[in-house]
């Protein structure tokens, strides 16, 4: 899987180690084939940076490395005009996962189930507080990284599950 997909954020340049709202180093093992990745795009001429490629990764990768390994990757990358994320996304054919990255940990968590809870409400029209309960009972947490300075969390659903509004 891929560790590190980043937007550049507003300003020029940023440290790729360091996951925030643009994306970066969230080291997800979800980020791999099949995936679809959503950053946020909010500079014109915005650059893709991709990297830190994983033969196995444990959640959080606790010591800081994976079975890192040279790869060739290839990706599709569209943009998406008039859709505006405030976090990145990103999904599977199993689930929607809504990303945060901060510290400490809850922050990054809350932060990942509040944007899932927008996402249904806005894309798959569930009511707010409805999204919330079914979360609440349903939801997944995924642990990416738990060493660069803010630590990445994916809040998770499994797609049947967004049927029942």
């Amino acid at each position: 899987h891929i560790g590190t997909l980043s937007c550049s954020p507003e300003i020029d340049s940023i440290n790729s180690l360091t996951p925030d709202s643009h994306g970066g180093n969230m080291d997800l093992p979800d980020m791999g084939p099949g995936s679809i990745t959503y950053l946020p795009v909010r500079t014109p001429g915005a650059r893709l940076f991709i990297g830190d490629a994983h033969a196995c990764q444990g959640d959080g990768e606790v010591c800081g490395v994976a079975v890192e390994y040279p790869s060739l990757t290839t990706i599709q990358v569209d943009l998406i005009k008039g859709w505006t994320l405030p976090w990145p996304r990103l999904e599977t054919a199993e689930v929607l996962m809504a990303i945060g990255s901060a510290r400490p940990l809850e922050d990054a968590t809350r932060i990942a189930y509040r944007e899932l809870v927008l996402w249904m409400e806005q894309d798959y029209g569930f009511d707010r507080w409805d999204a919330y309960m079914l979360l609440s009972q349903c939801g997944k947490v995924r642990l990416g990284n738990f060493v660069d300075p803010k630590y990445t969390v994916g809040a998770a659903i499994n797609k049947p599950y967004l049927a029942l509004p």
